[in-house]
């Protein structure tokens, strides 16, 4: 584990991170760790969706890559989450 650092935030949130993690019986720390480990970066994305094109024989063009985001999109306009 890295060097401790601190991350500053509105109560509100810190507040909310804090029942969070009481919840599922671990700490803040672990519980943005967590997190931070299960999002992928826009880059590690972008080389998943290259690999899964690969392994499909597709091309990954720009209309592909286009296509697949709104895929994405509406997937998770359904699962009422934001489309970023």
């Amino acid at each position: 584990m890295g060097k401790p650092t601190s991350i500053k935030t509105t109560e509100e949130v810190r507040d909310r991170l804090r029942i969070l993690a009481a919840e599922r019986g671990t700490t803040i720390t672990e519980l943005l760790e967590e997190l931070a480990t299960r999002e992928l970066t826009r880059a590690e994305r972008e080389e998943r969706a290259l690999q899964a094109a690969r392994e499909l024989g597709v091309e990954y063009t720009d209309q592909v890559q286009q296509a697949g985001q709104e895929a994405w999109a509406k997937i998770r306009a359904h699962q009422g989450g934001a489309a970023a």
